[in-house]
């Protein structure tokens, strides 16, 4: 794997929920510096459901990007997902809660698959999309920073499946709004996103 595409986004207009955005991610020369809550310089408006240390870094694959221009007919450009990180051979169906991608001397750790909103509907023009990329189920991954430091296209990345309790990123937009317990003991087992571990740990409680 490498990284094709570093990509940030300044506040933009947008029609939907405060009228300003940071979906639309544009690609930067030279070395960016990743930090504990993401990308230097990238903007995040939507601080309730978007960001922090959880999701601080969201990366999308270019397999998954051939996919979808296949069936829009399209050429899709680098960041139009509103991902930080454009990765070449990273599919969604591949990856793993708890999955490591080691660039240079970052650290990366998956922590979710993205749950898309109307404004990423908005930012596709098509008031439809949100449900056919969550149907299609290639959201790309939410990642936490381990170890923050300078990245730049091109620099490759060693991929570190993750070892401990298997969590397919799919297997939990299959059922993230009503999982069995038994799923829900699973999932807090591996080192999932914190509003997904608030969650369960809520239900399991409330049993």
């Amino acid at each position: 794997m490498e990284i094709l595409s570093v990509n940030i986004g300044k506040p933009q207009p947008i029609d939907t929920k405060s009228g300003l955005t940071g979906i639309f991610k544009i690609p930067q020369a030279g070395s960016v510096k990743i930090e504990k809550l993401g990308l230097c310089g990238d903007t995040i408006i939507d601080l309730v459901n978007h960001g922090g240390e959880d999701q601080a870094v969201y990366l999308y694959g270019q397999p998954d990007y051939d996919w979808w221009s296949e069936q829009l007919g399209r050429e899709l450009p680098a960041g139009i997902f509103g991902e930080n990180l454009t990765v070449s051979e990273m599919e969604s169906a591949s990856l793993t809660i708890g999955d490591r991608f080691l660039i240079g001397e970052v650290v990366l750790e998956a922590t979710s698959p993205r749950i898309p909103c109307v404004t990423f509907s908005e930012r596709m023009n098509d008031p439809k999309f949100t449900k056919k990329f969550l149907a299609e189920k290639r959201t790309g991954i939410y990642c936490r920073v381990l170890t923050g430091g300078e990245i730049s296209t091109g620099m490759k990345i060693d991929y570190k499946p993750y070892e401990g309790i298997q969590i397919a990123a799919n297997e939990i937009l299959m059922d993230y709004k009503n999982p069995s317990v038994e799923t829900m003991r699973r999932y807090l087992k591996a080192p999932i996103h914190k509003i997904g571990r608030a969650d369960y740990e809520t239900k399991l409680a409330a049993i």
